[in-house]
């Protein structure tokens, strides 16, 4: 199935011109194709794409290949990427997300014909010279989605347009809390949770607004969106008089007190497994279908069992390449020039081993070709002779101040657990390396409450020792004091939230991709 794709897209493109450049018509197997294409990155293809942006799509795509518009990619420190979205494209990366929704509502029954709380972005953030929109890939998908799936959705698509967080995440709850939610579908399990808070913090106006049919924001958004809010603005005073008994009863408006969710549906590998404890106080034991690793630049794995992050590979969307994690990790900076070394070890999907990690590249019919996505999966199994993979960081997401090779999986994991252990509420933290005599990690602690000096000490002590467990670099760099103990210091809780929301407004607003970033590798002050 893998190659047949590969010779696929191979064949659909070979008139464009990056298609003529690397003799796609000459290639009739794998082995053409690695002698024809090096592994890239987006750089390589950015002068193609640029064009197409300006209305030349025969730069990529050949004859019948429909381009309907970008995605723009949402890092955390670099510019937007934009993604080409065609036509066939798309249908790939729907045809994972019905598998996918088949079998999440086919092993919850109970959620079958109720109202779903998809929250994406906006799809048309920009406009390109070509007169093509570029937005967030997950306003694409819900634009395009079948009708009988769109019925379902609790909030109008004018809501992604609302430029605002607070005022977005209120106006959602002001209309999902009128309805009976199967289940939350989103990226992120922080917008899940900042729903959750949202409508904590702005109980009394919820309800108020849901009993006089009103909702108390004024947002703004763009091509007077508002008036799709009219005709869905309904009182319904039995609703809020049954929410303001919940409120009075327990003190607090939760989730698990007006909702009964058959699941969850969002990301929960890598670092986002902080947030669970946190989802659990809001959402009860509401078990998680992990949405399956997905990015702007396609659709990768399909899970298909609750309360995991792994998912079987979707053979059909694209196909794949692997660099063994060892390898990759000895380049320098492997994602800063245009292309890869050629010397490396490449992979395909059947060659995968259980246990091991690798590196993640792309050829689909978004135009991309051997494509770096920097994604670091591991494979736990097989499902017949499909791997099942799990996603555990973004390359960049490490850091080595000695040779440690210290990833923010584990510092993630030994941050949560010595938390947990001590009985620490967390709101967040970040990580960062200090240069110093000996050098040394400093984790700033974003706290609900202070903590007194002994118990920062007993932490940091707690996240040391978990840390040399988890690497054995790390052991080794602290047994020989060339790496200086773990240095822990809180800050205002708010401090990070606010240092996140600056990230999101400084790559132009998009936030449905945005990852908080636990561990930098850099020097970062923030006393």
């Amino acid at each position: 199935m893998q190659n047949q794709l590969l010779l696929a897209v191979l064949r659909a493109n070979q008139d464009s011109q990056f298609g003529q450049l690397h003799g796609f018509d000459r290639i009739g197997s794998y082995p053409d194709y690695l002698q024809a294409v090096p592994l890239c990155n987006y750089g390589y293809f950015s002068p193609y794409i640029e064009r197409c942006r300006q209305g030349e799509t025969a730069a990529l795509f050949g004859p019948g290949q429909e381009l309907l518009q970008f995605a723009l990619t949402s890092g955390t420190t670099a510019p937007a990427k934009y993604i080409p979205v065609t036509r066939r494209f798309l249908e790939g990366y729907q045809r994972g997300w019905e598998i996918w929704g088949i079998k999440a509502i086919s092993d919850h029954p109970d959620s079958y014909l109720r109202k779903i709380l998809q929250v994406s972005g906006d799809p048309r953030e920009q406009q390109t010279a070509g007169q093509l929109p570029c937005g967030a890939i997950s306003g694409v998908l819900a634009e395009h989605q079948r009708y009988i799936v769109r019925r379902a959705y609790v909030t109008p698509a004018a809501v992604a347009r609302i430029a605002d967080a607070q005022d977005r995440y209120y106006t959602i709850m002001r209309f999902a809390l009128s309805e009976d939610i199967g289940f939350i579908s989103t990226a992120n399990p922080s917008t899940v949770l900042a729903l959750a808070q949202t409508a904590e913090r702005h109980a009394d106006r919820l309800i108020r607004d849901i009993h006089d049919g009103t909702l108390d924001v004024s947002p703004a958004i763009a091509d007077g969106g508002r008036k799709a809010f009219r005709g869905r603005l309904r009182r319904n005073r039995p609703r809020a008089r049954q929410l303001q008994q919940l409120l009075d009863q327990h003190g607090r408006l939760l989730p698990k007190h007006y909702w009964n969710l058959s699941f969850l549906a969002h990301w929960m590998g890598g670092t986002l497994g902080m947030y669970l404890a946190g989802l659990k106080d809001y959402f009860g034991p509401a078990p998680i279908r992990d949405i399956g690793l997905l990015a702007s630049e396609g659709r990768i794995s399909i899970p298909m069992e609750d309360n995991t992050p792994e998912g079987v590979l979707d053979l059909e969307a694209n196909f794949y390449e692997f660099v063994p994690q060892d390898e990759y990790d000895r380049l320098e900076a492997p994602q800063d020039g245009d292309v890869l070394p050629d010397n490396l070890t490449v992979l395909q999907a059947s060659q995968l081993e259980k246990g091991a990690c690798y590196y993640l590249f792309l050829t689909n019919y978004a135009g991309l070709y051997r494509y770096n996505l920097g994604d670091l999966i591991r494979v736990n199994g097989h499902v017949g002779t499909t791997p099942l993979v799990e996603f555990l960081s973004k390359g960049s997401h490490s850091s080595s101040l000695t040779g440690e090779k210290l990833t923010e999986k584990q510092v993630v994991d030994s941050v949560r657990a010595v938390a947990d252990q001590l009985a620490v509420a967390l709101d967040s933290f970040i990580m960062v390396p200090q240069w110093d005599d000996p050098p040394h990690y400093r984790l700033y602690l974003a706290l609900t409450e202070p903590l007194a000096r002994q118990d920062l000490e007993r932490l940091a002590q707690g996240i040391d020792h978990r840390l040399a467990l988890a690497n054995i670099e790390y052991e080794s760099k602290r047994d020989s004091l060339r790496l200086g103990m773990l240095e822990v210091r809180q800050v205002p809780y708010h401090l990070l939230r606010d240092r996140d929301e600056q990230q999101i407004q400084l790559n132009q607003g998009r936030r449905e991709q945005f990852k908080h970033r636990f561990l930098y590798n850099q020097p970062l002050d923030l006393d």
